[in-house]
């Protein structure tokens, strides 16, 4: 087990604590990370793009002109998608870009992605993040204190206090330890959990 050290919110070394090998030091498989990436981001997608083939146009129900005699080339409806108004032809429908992911394989991205930012040297561990009063002035100030400018910050409980400060920080995103994701790991520089956090992620992903 490797053991880091734990500050409170003053940057004072407090503790240290060991963390599980299995979940913050382990192999980090890139593959993993990119596919859960992908599932996230195909998650999110709305699938909502939509185009009118030739039988949802209004209109176009008289065939244009007679079939011999004239001329033109033969028409049997002016919605056809050669003619301007008309259908769409092989437009896009409304579909799901979801696809399946099996559990153990999420489980391990996380654990990758953990471990990517441990080994990065780039994980901050605190003992609890409190606030007196909801302040984003306050709460940046803790992270210039730490020197964190793009940084997810994991905790273990609701905070209105420190979830409300953090709310006007673009660069930084708060989160519940149970909503923690590969994309937002992967996304932010640095990683700042409380102790809670890291029971907590330990208790879900050594299962």
């Amino acid at each position: 087990m490797a053991t880091v050290p734990v500050y409170n919110i003053e940057k004072n070394k407090v503790s240290d604590i060991e963390l599980s090998d299995d979940i913050f030091n382990t192999e980090v498989k890139e593959y993993l990370i990119h596919e859960m990436v992908r599932y996230q981001r195909a998650a999110r997608r709305q699938g909502t793009a939509k185009t009118k083939g030739r039988s949802e146009v209004r209109g176009g129900g008289k065939k244009p002109y007679r079939q011999k005699g004239t001329g033109n080339a033969r028409q049997g409806c002016i919605r056809a998608p050669h003619y301007v108004g008309g259908g769409t032809a092989f437009g896009p429908t409304p579909r799901d870009y979801r696809f399946k992911l099996n559990r153990k394989v999420k489980k391990a991205a996380v654990c990758s992605a953990l471990s990517a930012r441990f080994k990065e040297s780039r994980m901050t561990i605190l003992d609890q993040i409190n606030l007196d009063k909801i302040s984003t002035k306050g709460f940046a100030e803790v992270l210039k204190r730490f020197e964190l400018e793009n940084a997810l910050i994991l905790i273990d409980e609701a905070n209105p206090a420190v979830e409300l400060s953090a709310r006007n920080i673009p660069s930084v995103k708060v989160l519940r330890a149970e909503g923690v994701n590969v994309y937002d790991l992967m996304k932010y520089h640095s990683l700042v959990l409380t102790q809670g956090a890291v029971s907590q992620l330990e208790g879900a992903l050594e299962k």
